[in-house]
């Protein structure tokens, strides 16, 4: 698998492809509302990428950038087998990827610089991010827009994109040089399997799904394969953050005929799948109280 995700026109998102898989998407693009794909690297780094755009027909633009803008580059190819090995390469971080296309730096400007923000905003903000960075879950972008937007009014303290990028960037970075130094699987990626397991025996498993018990109640059975699933198991933004924060994480779970039986059966098979990837449950059988899992170390890797 190549530590990347893609991005298609249509609005797809492919975690860790083969190069099989990541091959068959350059030769499907190329008709309408279908014609680039993006590639990001696990974890994102700012103004790290590459691109590829294709109209049926013509050639391929493949470009990528190397941390700024005027490193910006570009190639034209023909094959969409050479496209893919040049993406591939380029996924792998190989050195010499460089050495096989002709690139042709694209000449956009050095960004300009960003005005600093004031002290107190900017601690108030870093806040925040940081506690979203530990909680795992967002992107750069959706950070960014937590920043601008969410923090405070544009009315009582106006805050650029720019700013809200550049200081989302510089704690991401940091995040991702701590994750240098985590060694094997961690406690998020146990209740990832768990939930991975338990999704495929006909319960739905959502992590960090909506933003409060009532939402995630309301929506979990517009999930794809709620029709044919016996129950649910979910926690909602509040119990991430709480995790992260320390404290156990908060199951809520249940049987889509809504019976005390089925939701108790539902609650034994997550208590299971928990236990079965290392994980401390603390659970009585009753289908009116919440799965705790406890004794967390929330360390969840980022991805994008």
């Amino acid at each position: 698998m190549l530590d990347i995700t893609v991005e298609t026109e249509n609005g797809e998102k492919h975690v860790r492809p083969s190069e099989e898989d990541l091959t068959g998407l350059v030769r499907r693009i190329g008709a309408e509302g279908d014609r680039f794909l993006v590639l990001q690297r696990i974890p994102d780094l700012p103004s790290v990428f590459a691109q590829v755009w294709h109209a049926s027909g013509g050639p391929f633009q493949l470009e990528h950038r190397a941390g700024a803008p005027e490193r910006h580059f570009e190639t034209r190819l023909d094959a969409p087998e050479r496209v893919a090995a040049v993406l591939a390469a380029w996924a792998r971080g190989e050195s010499d990827r460089d050495a096989g296309p002709t690139w042709r730096n694209m000449g956009f400007p050095a960004a300009p610089p960003v005005p600093e923000l004031p002290g107190e905003i900017r601690e108030e903000l870093e806040l925040r991010v940081r506690s979203l960075l530990v909680c795992g879950y967002d992107g750069r972008a959706r950070l960014t827009r937590v920043a601008q937007e969410e923090v405070f009014s544009p009315d009582e303290h106006p805050v650029s994109r720019e700013q809200a990028e550049a200081l989302v960037d510089r704690l991401w970075l940091e995040r991702v040089e701590e994750m240098a130094g985590w060694e094997g699987t961690t406690d998020p990626e146990r209740v990832t399997a768990a939930f991975a397991e338990l999704d495929s025996a006909g319960i739905v498993a959502r992590e960090h799904f909506t933003c409060c018990r009532s939402c995630g109640t309301a929506e979990i059975g517009a999930e794809d394969g709620a029709d044919r699933a016996r129950g649910f198991v979910f926690f909602h933004a509040q119990c991430t953050e709480g995790a992260a924060n320390g404290g156990p994480l908060h199951l809520l779970y249940g049987g889509f005929d809504q019976s005390a039986e089925t939701t108790a059966a539902v609650g034994e098979e997550v208590a299971a799948a928990l236990r079965r990837q290392g994980l401390s449950v603390r659970w009585d059988g009753d289908p009116g109280q919440a799965i705790l899992v406890t004794g967390l170390d929330w360390r969840r890797r980022l991805t994008g």
